[in-house]
């Protein structure tokens, strides 16, 4: 039921930035919208956010995530998703990419069957970027969107364009640009309420959706609001119960024990699960920052090959396919490297060796970062996957336990891994507070998820106690101080990205490397520094 609106008016909300050019968007209408949404659900969120810290405390105190007792039924009853869209049968290669106006054109016209414009974790949130990425992607739902670069090139989207998924901001990150009742808003319901209230129903009369990607979930009651809010947006915009569809990704280790569970609180809207890799890693560490023993090696160790991130994904298919929704593989961060054919080659052998383990698992499809990916893995995919999905491919051989979930892989810390680590971590929080939040380093596509593995790790190798390099040189604070002020010298120094911001970041991750507890989030902090 609609929230009655002769109770809800704009004279509530606030908007902290400069509303110029932004009319379009930030309409009376649409402002009240937003309102009606932080009303009638930021008391939900909240008390979703402090039960999050309430495990969180206790993992720190030493308990281990667990399948829940209460939620049996759910994972041993018979149920399926609601019947998934045409649109959405065939989603083999997704690409993904921040909500810049050339970059939602190329990734359009890539060849890929989907498209993800992300709010989040590409994203720097500055006013701006948010906005602009609303009228970016307005115009790309009328189908007007063009670009002209400096250089006279002219940018517009060819036929058949990818199909258009939109990330919100996940529930525990805040727009600090617009308060309603003198609160700021959530950034999921901004990004969220805006794009559908533009757009859902020409989207709907295309029979488009609108489609959505759901981020940074850790248990049911999450998914659940998400529901809940969905089916708001749908009784106020008049769309059928059920026409806005989701795909959520399992980027959280306490999620991974609740596959079931959050597939069932959105079943008559849900379309698959994603293997977010990097931020499940990133989970990994933070879930477990207190646990001495489940520390692990370097990044480039921690492969979908080591068993527990084996387990996750063969777990996420056979949930999914049991369900009758799509197991979505994850990113290849991978970039081309132009002027050495060889190591592009070892780079591209990389990313087919990705792909062909995820289609022959029984993934129904994949994520990139770069347009030059797509072919390399639809040629993949083709092969080895010439239906449209996989759903036939039930996985009943899949048995995975507690303790795979959460075993702790074999591995090293390289000096050049602990270096690489400081240097992204460096490099990507000052691009993010210069406004960028998608960032290639050394040819791999970073985004606030690998950044956030590199700085989990810093921390965790650096307060255990005791951890060392192969040689036996010790990791200590003294080691990552040189290695901050070394790497930051380098970049004040240089052309690339964030070169003018590197200060502010320095300062930010020294802070965070030195403080006792791993800080929850690289971009709770960072978001006071960001324009």
């Amino acid at each position: 039921m609609a929230v009655p609106r002769e109770r809800l008016d704009t004279s509530a909300i606030e908007i902290h930035a400069d509303e110029a050019g932004y009319e379009s968007i930030l309409t009376s209408e649409a402002q009240g919208f937003l309102v009606r949404l932080h009303r009638r659900f930021e008391a939900s969120r909240q008390r979703l956010l402090h039960a999050r810290h309430k495990r969180q405390v206790e993992y720190d105190a030493g308990a281990l995530p667990n399948f829940r007792a209460d939620t049996a039924v759910i994972r041993q009853s018979d149920w399926t998703v609601a019947p998934i869209p045409a649109a959405l049968q065939d989603r083999r290669v997704e690409i993904t990419g921040p909500v810049e106006r050339k970059m939602i054109i190329n990734a359009l016209n890539s060849g890929a069957k989907v498209f993800m414009a992300d709010f989040e974790d590409s994203s720097a949130p500055t006013f701006a970027n948010q906005l602009d990425g609303q009228i970016n992607l307005r115009d790309a739902v009328n189908g007007t969107i063009e670009f002209r670069s400096p250089e006279g090139k002219a940018y517009r989207v060819n036929d058949n364009p990818a199909v258009l998924v939109v990330r919100p901001r996940g529930w525990h990150l805040i727009d600090k640009h617009i308060s309603v009742d003198g609160e700021p808003m959530a950034g999921a319901l901004v990004d969220f309420g805006l794009f559908v209230f533009h757009n859902a129903r020409a989207l709907h009369r295309r029979d488009r959706g609108p489609y959505f990607y759901l981020p940074k979930l850790e248990a049911m009651e999450e998914a659940a609001l998400w529901n809940e809010v969905m089916a708001t947006a749908e009784d106020e915009l008049q769309l059928p119960i059920g026409t806005m569809k989701a795909t959520v990704l399992i980027e959280t280790l306490p999620a991974a024990f609740q596959m079931h569970e959050i597939l069932h609180a959105l079943r008559n809207r849900v379309v698959g699960l994603n293997c977010g890799r990097w931020d499940y890693i990133f989970s990994y560490l933070k879930t477990l920052r207190g646990h001495r023993d489940r520390l692990l090696p370097e990044r480039a160790q921690v492969l979908m090959t080591v068993p527990f991130l084996k387990a996750y994904s063969e777990l996420l298919i056979q949930t999914c396919h049991r369900r009758g929704a799509f197991a979505m593989g994850g990113m290849a961060a991978q970039i081309p490297i132009k002027g050495d054919e060889a190591a592009n080659e070892a780079a591209l052998a990389k990313v087919r060796a990705d792909k062909l383990r995820e289609v022959q698992a029984g993934h129904d499809g994949t994520w990139v970062a770069h347009p030059a990916l797509v072919p390399v893995a639809q040629q993949i995919f083709d092969e080895y996957m010439p239906t449209p999905n996989q759903l036939g491919v039930l996985r009943e051989d899949v048995l995975v336990t507690r303790e795979q979930l959460l075993a702790t892989p074999n591995g090293t810390i390289s000096r050049t891994g602990f270096d690489n680590n400081v240097e992204v971590c460096l490099r990507y929080t000052a691009a993010w507070l210069d406004g960028q939040g998608c960032v290639p380093i050394h040819h791999l596509m970073e985004d606030a998820a690998t950044a956030e593995i590199a700085r989990a790790q810093l921390w965790q190798w650096l307060h255990h106690g005791e951890v060392e390099f192969p040689d036996h040189a010790p990791i200590d604070l003294a080691l990552f101080d040189h290695a901050l002020a070394t790497h930051s010298h380098r970049l004040r120094h240089s052309d690339a990205l964030g070169a003018r911001r590197v200060d502010a970041a320095a300062a930010l991750l020294s802070a965070l490397a030195h403080a006792d507890q791993l800080g929850d989030f690289l971009t709770l902090p960072a978001y006071d520094q960001l324009g």
